[in-house]
């Protein structure tokens, strides 16, 4: 796994934890924006578009300290399907602005179909992506992410995905 998104999701939502919740209680549970997703876009292995993938997700109603739980799944042309849980980090909690970055991890299983073979099952999947706040409906954006098994076999070759997001807030 490219572990650039790990180390920037642990570091910033780790930091966000600690100035913002840790005066009172670290990890304490809080409410948050309940949110359906889905995107679509351009798979890579090795440099190469490969094809098309879809994306759905959901986040849960809260929060611990400042990351989300969230779980997804995917399919891609090839049939390849991946499907996983795990949280995100997003600026929105600690900015008004319509604009907003957001970093999440989450690992998952990886079904193989006529896709690139990943090498191991468990893959890890981290994304990187910024959007557009329209008030308490949704948003739109642009996200980037990497999956692979985070070294866990010798074979580690890995997906990337490129994609446009839209999200609807269900609360």
């Amino acid at each position: 796994m490219d572990s650039r998104f790990a180390v920037f999701f642990f570091i910033l939502g780790g930091t966000d934890t600690y100035l913002n919740d840790c005066p009172s209680d670290c990890l304490q549970q809080s409410q948050a924006p309940e949110r359906f997703h889905i995107q679509y876009g351009d798979t890579y292995f090795q440099e190469d578009d490969i094809g098309e993938e879809i994306f759905v997700s959901y986040d849960l109603p809260k929060r611990y300290g400042a990351v989300q739980p969230t779980f997804g799944a995917s399919l891609t042309t090839d049939d390849d399907f991946w499907v996983g849980a795990g949280g995100k980090w997003s600026t929105e909690r600690i900015s008004d602005s319509p604009i907003f970055i957001e970093l999440s991890l989450m690992p998952g299983v990886y079904f193989n179909g006529d896709g690139p073979d990943l090498g191991f099952p468990l893959q890890w999947r981290g994304s990187l992506g910024a959007g557009v706040n329209f008030g308490d409906t949704g948003s739109i954006s642009v996200f980037f992410d990497h999956r692979s098994n985070a070294n866990a076999t010798e074979v580690n070759p890995g997906i990337e995905t490129v994609s446009i997001r839209l999200s609807y807030q269900l609360q």
